[in-house]
C-alpha cells in the first residue's frame, strides 16, 4: 500500500517457448548473477549461510527436550522467540527509505546470526535460549531481506527474474540438505557442538565478505551511481 510506482511501458512477452530458449535464458541468468562481482558474494554468502546455518524448526526439539529439559511449552517458547526477533528485524527493514548502507547490514546480520548461535549452544537456560533465539531470527532476517534488496536493485528489468530464482535456490533450496547434513552431524558430535561449529562457519564467511565490502561498494558506485554516497 505504501509503494508509488511510476507507470512504465512493457514489451510484449514471448508466446512461445521452447526448451532450447528456456536453456538459454537460464544460462544467460547464471553468467549474469556470478559474473557480476557486486551480486556474486552476495549469493555465495546466502547459500553458504543457508547450508551452514542451522534450521532451528529442525533441531529446536532437541534442545528444548534434551538440553533444556523443557517440554512441549518449551519448544513453543523457543520458537515464538525466533519469530519475535524476524519480526523485529522486518518493521526495522520497512523503516528504511533508502537502500544505502544495506551492504554493511549484510555482512553484520551473519556475524550477529553466527554469534547468537554459539552463545545458543552453551545457555541450559530457558529464557536466555529464547532470548538468543530472537537475537538469530533477527540476524537471520535481516541478511535475508538485505540481500533480497540489494539484488533487486542491482539487477535489470530482464534479468530480475532469473538472478532471483537463483537467490531463492541458494536461500531456500539448500537448506534441505543443510537438514541431512546437520542431522547427520548431530548424530556425531552432538546437538550442542552442532550449533557451535555452524555458528562459527556463518561468522567467519560474514567477516571475508565484509573484506570485501570496500571493493564492492566502488563497483557498484560505477554501474549504480545514483547509489553512491551523496555529497
Amino acid at each position: 500500500m505504501a509503494m508509488r510506482l511510476k507507470p512504465r511501458t512493457l514489451t510484449a512477452a514471448q508466446s512461445s517457448l521452447t526448451l532450447p530458449t528456456i536453456l538459454e535464458h537460464l544460462k544467460e541468468g547464471f553468467v549474469y548473477a556470478f559474473g557480476y562481482a557486486p551480486i556474486r558474494p552476495i549469493l555465495i554468502m546466502v547459500g553458504v549461510v543457508s547450508f551452514l546455518g542451522i534450521n532451528f524448526v529442525v533441531i529446536l526439539p532437541i534442545f528444548a527436550h534434551e538440553i533444556l529439559h523443557g517440554d512441549v511449552n518449551t519448544l513453543g517458547l523457543l520458537m515464538a522467540a525466533s519469530g519475535v526477533g524476524s519480526l523485529i528485524a522486518a518493521v526495522q527493514l520497512s523503516l528504511r527509505r533508502e537502500v544505502r548502507g544495506l551492504g554493511r547490514l549484510i555482512a553484520i546480520a551473519p556475524i550477529i546470526y553466527g554469534v547468537g548461535m554459539i552463545a545458543f549452544s552453551l545457555s541450559r537456560s530457558i529464557g536466555l535460549s529464547a532470548l538468543l533465539l530472537a537475537i538469530i531470527g533477527f540476524g537471520s532476517l535481516l541478511q535475508s531481506a538485505s540481500s533480497n534488496t540489494i539484488i533487486q536493485t542491482l539487477v535489470p528489468d530482464v534479468m530480475r527474474g532469473r538472478v532471483m530464482s537463483i537467490y531463492i535456490m541458494s536461500f531456500l533450496g539448500l537448506i534441505s540438505f543443510s537438514n541431512l547434513f546437520q542431522g547427520a552431524l548431530v548424530s556425531l558430535i552432538g546437538a550442542p557442538n552442532t550449533v557451535a561449529v555452524s555458528g562459527v562457519a556463518c561468522a567467519l564467511i560474514a567477516i571475508l565478505f565484509a573484506r570485501q565490502l570496500p571493493k564492492l561498494r566502488q563497483m557498484v558506485w560505477v554501474s549504480h551511481p545514483e547509489l553512491a554516497p551523496r555529497d
